[in-house]
């Protein structure tokens, strides 16, 4: 298996997860998919207006959220072991951990699982889609000794 390379970039002063913590998280995804040789991705944590910008503009949707994820698409004929962005508004994901006591470093970590799980392809716009990718999601988050993300 070829080696995560994360491109951690910060642009809050807050507490965000360590690259070896993204490392960490980032890897479990892959264990699921040991044969995709797209390695490389950025994690952006951002203030709630960065994150608004680009989920309008993205999304049409004019309000910050937790994560927003955007795969990366070679030119035809180019292989690149780039995988995409993710770009996690802290504000957002530090209040929805306190609304659902949560601690913020286990929401940081299913934040991360599942914007990666869309950059290799999975949603949620179905009922079907969305079933499979939250069971992956709670199987993959019990790996890291982290509880269901989605009990009440």
């Amino acid at each position: 298996m070829t080696d995560i390379v994360i491109d951690r970039q910060v642009a809050v002063s807050a507490e965000v997860p360590s690259l070896s913590q993204l490392t960490h998280w980032v890897g479990c995804v892959f264990s699921e998919h040991p044969d995709d040789p797209r390695r490389e991705l950025t994690i952006r944590f951002v203030e709630q207006n960065e994150s608004q910008t680009l989920n309008r503009d993205y999304r049409g949707k004019d309000k910050p959220t937790n994560v927003l994820s955007f795969p990366f698409e070679a030119p035809p004929g180019i292989e690149l072991p780039l995988l995409g962005d993710l770009v996690i508004c802290h504000a957002v994901v530090e209040a929805e951990a306190i609304e659902q006591r949560k601690p913020l470093m286990n929401h940081y970590a299913h934040m991360v699982v599942h914007g990666t799980l869309h950059l290799l392809g999975y949603d949620h716009i179905d009922d079907d889609e969305a079933e499979a990718m939250e069971a992956l999601e709670r199987r993959l988050l019990a790996t890291l000794d982290m509880p269901d993300p989605y009990a009440d």
